[in-house]
C-alpha cells in the first residue's frame, strides 16, 4: 500500500510539473531575459481567481523605456505623456521663473508711475492747472504696479505646490507603471502563444527608440515651460507665408482652368441633376398636398406599420398645420435626389471595394477626405464648377453623404463568411449568382444600414446647402440665424427633425 501511494504522488508530481515545465519553457521563448521571474509572476496572474498583485520593480523604475523595450507601445504612449506632465509641474517648481510676466509689467508700471508724479511736481512747480490730475494718475499707476507685484508674488509662492503635484503625479504614474507591467505583457504573452508573429524579448530598437523619445521630450518641454522667455524657434513653428501664397494661387489657377475646360461636363451633370429634382419636385411639392400625404402615410403604414403610420401622420400634420408643407417636400425632393445618387454610385462602389483590397485601399483615402473635411471648404470648388442654385446643393450633399453607403456596403460583403461562399462555389455558383444569391442577402443588413446613414447625412446637409440657394427648410433656418429669430429657427429645426424620423422609419421598414 506505501509503495501505490509512493508511486501515485509521484505521478501526481509529473502531472503536475509537466504544464508548468511547458510554460516555463514558452516563457523563456517570449520573455529571454529573466524568464524565472515572469514564469512565477504569469503563473500566479493566471491562476488567480480575482485580481492579482503583481508589482514589476524595473517596469517602475524604468517606466517608459521599459514599455518601449518590450514593446509595448500603447502603455508607452500613456505614461511617457503622464511622467511629461509630472516633469513639467517639478520643473515649475524647481526652477520655474513664477510670476516673471507680472513682475516685468510691475517693474514697468513703477516707472510710468515715477515719470508722472515727476511731471505732476514741475506742474505743481509752474503752478499749471492739469498737477492735481497728474499726481492722481501717478498714486493710480503705482497703485496698479504694487497689485502686479502682489500677484507676482503670490504666482512665486505657488511653486511648492507646483513641485508636490508634479512629485505626487509621478509617484503614480511610476505605481502604475510597476502593477500594470506584468498584467499587459502576460496579455501579450498570451496572444503571442496564438500568433508567433509578436516581437519577443527585449528590442534593440525599441529601447533605443524609447531612451530617445525620453531624452528628446523631458528636457525640451520641462526648458520650454522654466525659462521666462524661450528661444523663438521653440515656441513657434517655422513656417514660410510666401510658400502658402504660391500654392493657394496654383490651386486657383487649377479651378480655373477645370472650370473653363470642364464647361461641357458639368453642364451635362447639372443637367441631370436638375431632371431628377425637377420630377420629385412634381411628384412631391406641385401635387396636391393631401394625395402627398396620404400616400406617405400608406407608404409607411406598409412598409414600417402602424405605430410608424400615425408618427408619420403627426409629423406631416406639423408640417401642413405651421406652414412648413412646400418648404419640407422640396427639402425631401433635395434630398432624395442627392441620396438615389448616393445609392447609384455607392452601392456598387462599395461592392467593387468589399471585393478588392487594392480597390479598397485607393477609396478609402478618398472617403476619409469626403467625410471629414469641412463643408464650408468643399462648397469653394461646388460653386466655381457648377455655381450656385440646387443642383450644386445636390452635388454638395452627395460629397457629404456618399462615404457611409460605400464603406457598409464594402464592410457587409467582406463580413460574408467564406466558408458559405466556397460551399456555394462547390455547388457550381458562378460570379453573378455568387454576388445576388450569396453576397448580397447575407450583406443586405449592413447595406441598409449604409442607405440609412447616407439619408440622414444628406438630410443633415439641408442648412449647408442653403447657403448656396437651395430652398427649402434650411433656408428657413437660414434666415431665423441671419435675424435671431429663435422661435421660428426652433420650428424649422423641429420640421427638419420630423422629416429625418420619418425618412428613418420608412426606410428601416419593420425593424423599427
Amino acid at each position: 500500500m506505501t509503495q501505490v501511494a509512493d508511486q501515485t504522488a509521484v505521478r501526481d508530481s509529473l502531472t503536475r510539473a509537466g504544464p508548468a515545465n511547458e510554460i516555463g519553457d514558452l516563457v523563456r521563448k517570449f520573455a529571454v531575459h529573466n524568464s524565472d521571474y515572469y514564469t512565477r509572476q504569469f503563473t500566479r496572474i493566471e491562476e488567480a481567481t480575482g485580481i492579482p498583485w503583481s508589482f514589476n520593480w524595473a517596469a517602475a523604475l524604468l517606466g517608459p523605456v521599459w514599455l518601449g523595450a518590450r514593446s509595448l507601445w500603447a502603455q508607452f504612449w500613456i505614461f511617457w505623456g503622464l511622467e511629461i506632465i509630472a516633469a513639467v509641474q517639478i520643473g515649475l517648481g524647481l526652477w520655474g521663473d513664477l510670476g516673471a510676466a507680472d513682475l516685468a509689467r510691475a517693474e514697468r508700471l513703477r516707472a510710468q508711475a515715477a515719470a508722472r508724479l515727476e511731471e505732476a511736481n514741475e506742474a505743481l512747480a509752474a503752478g499749471a492747472s492739469n498737477a492735481e490730475s497728474l499726481s492722481a494718475s501717478a498714486e493710480a499707476i503705482g497703485a496698479a504696479a504694487d497689485r502686479a507685484q502682489q500677484a507676482a508674488d503670490a504666482a512665486a509662492a505657488l511653486a511648492p505646490r507646483y513641485l508636490a503635484i508634479g512629485i505626487g503625479i509621478l509617484v503614480i504614474a511610476k505605481i502604475l507603471e510597476g502593477v500594470q507591467a506584468n498584467w499587459s505583457l502576460e496579455r501579450r504573452f498570451s496572444r503571442w502563444r496564438s500568433d508567433r508573429s509578436i516581437p519577443t524579448g527585449i528590442s534593440p530598437l525599441g529601447t533605443l527608440a524609447a531612451v530617445a523619445m525620453v531624452l528628446f521630450a523631458y528636457p525640451l518641454t520641462v526648458y520650454r515651460f522654466t525659462v521666462a522667455a524661450p528661444p523663438a524657434w521653440l515656441v513657434n513653428a517655422p513656417a514660410d507665408s510666401s510658400w502658402r501664397a504660391a500654392i493657394a494661387n496654383g490651386i486657383e489657377a487649377a479651378l480655373e482652368w477645370l472650370a473653363t475646360n470642364g464647361g461641357g461636363l458639368f453642364a451635362a451633370i447639372t443637367g441631370t441633376i436638375t431632371a431628377i429634382l425637377n420630377g420629385l419636385e412634381f411628384a412631391l411639392v406641385t401635387a396636391p398636398w393631401p394625395v402627398v400625404m396620404v400616400g406617405i402615410i400608406g407608404l409607411a403604414w406598409q412598409l414600417a406599420g402602424a405605430r410608424v403610420a400615425i408618427f408619420s401622420t403627426a409629423a406631416l400634420a406639423y408640417l401642413v398645420l405651421l406652414d412648413f408643407w412646400e418648404q419640407s417636400m422640396a427639402t425631401v425632393a433635395l434630398l432624395g435626389t442627392a441620396a438615389l445618387l448616393c445609392i447609384v454610385i455607392g452601392i456598387p462602389l462599395g461592392i467593387w471595394c468589399g471585393r478588392s483590397k487594392a480597390v479598397y485601399t485607393v477609396v478609402r483615402p478618398v472617403l476619409d477626405f469626403m467625410q471629414t473635411m469641412p463643408a464650408f471648404v468643399y462648397l469653394i470648388p461646388v460653386i466655381a464648377f457648377f455655381g450656385i442654385g440646387k443642383p450644386p446643393g445636390v452635388i454638395a450633399t452627395l460629397i457629404f453623404g456618399m462615404p457611409p453607403v460605400v464603406r457598409l456596403t464594402a464592410l457587409g460583403l467582406q463580413g460574408v463568411p467564406e466558408s458559405v461562399r466556397e460551399a456555394a462555389t462547390a455547388f457550381g455558383a458562378g460570379k453573378t449568382f455568387l454576388l445576388f444569391k450569396v453576397d448580397l442577402p447575407l450583406a443586405m443588413p449592413s447595406i441598409m444600414a449604409g442607405v440609412n446613414q447616407t439619408i440622414l447625412m444628406c438630410l443633415s446637409m439641408v442648412v449647408i446647402a442653403s447657403l448656396i440657394g437651395a430652398k427649402g427648410l434650411g433656408e428657413d433656418v437660414l434666415i431665423a440665424l441671419q435675424y435671431a429669430a429663435e422661435g421660428q429657427g426652433v420650428l424649422a429645426g423641429l420640421a427638419i427633425l420630423f422629416c429625418a424620423m420619418v425618412l428613418d422609419r420608412i426606410v428601416q421598414g419593420r425593424r423599427s
